[in-house]
């Protein structure tokens, strides 16, 4: 893949990527990070699909100006941790502390001792509520894992797999809980069925909510950065 621009203030990146299935070139904008994407054919000009973009370029900045701009998770942040804003601020001690309204971080880099501590507190989340849905359906699961997954918020595989993402963290609690009881469910029906949705409710209660709110609001819970 070819990163290039579109002029403009601000320039905006764009990412060219080849594939052999194209016939004509398509426009993706990312709804969880607003990366633009052109898909062009093999044979055809790079200066194609750039000329094909300053065509499109109020559409695409149009569309960007919707998208939630980034968070760098830095002290002075606001940052959503089960669904709750806290501002993060510098620890006196050396521990991270979650409390209303605030979570202090020790050090000079917050972003990744943020990130250290909210994956280990999903971790814990998701696996009580795991436990707690496996125990009430009668199955197990063999394993859980944590990934950053940017098109689903957890799976569940054929052997008894189950993962999640960790940014589930964010989320109301209720959600987080609803996506546990939706990948336990699959350990009985690996499928989406009338049969899988009756098993989820059956689990978790009346699931429609959480699932919309994961709709209307999951694609933000990506907005946020832990670089630094």
């Amino acid at each position: 893949m070819a990163e290039h621009h579109l002029p403009g203030n601000p320039p905006v990146p764009l990412t060219l990527r080849r594939s052999a299935r194209a016939r004509r070139i398509s426009l993706r904008i990312s709804s969880l990070d607003g990366r633009v994407t052109l898909t062009l054919p093999k044979s055809l000009p790079e200066r194609a699909a750039l000329a094909f973009a300053e065509e499109k370029a109020d559409w695409i900045r149009s569309h960007l100006e919707k998208h939630p701009e980034a968070v760098e998770a830095g002290f002075g942040a606001v940052l959503p941790v089960d669904g709750q804003n806290r501002v993060v601020e510098r620890a006196a001690g050396r521990r991270v502390q979650l409390d209303a309204g605030r979570i202090a971080v020790p050090g000079d880099c917050p972003g990744r001792v943020l990130q250290r501590y909210l994956k280990e507190l999903a971790r814990n989340r998701l696996a009580e509520a795991s436990d707690f849905y496996a125990a009430r359906l009668g199955k197990g699961y063999r394993r859980l894992t944590l990934r950053d997954t940017r098109s689903r918020w957890g799976s569940c595989t054929t052997d008894g797999g189950l993962m999640y993402s960790w940014r589930l963290i964010l989320a109301p609690p209720a959600v987080l809980r609803y996506v546990a009881a939706h990948e336990v469910a699959h350990l009985q029906e690996m499928n989406h069925s009338a049969a899988f949705w009756a098993v989820v409710e059956r689990l978790y209660g009346r699931y429609e909510a959480p699932r919309s709110w994961l709709r209307e609001y999951g694609a933000g819970l990506h907005r946020y950065r832990f670089n630094g």
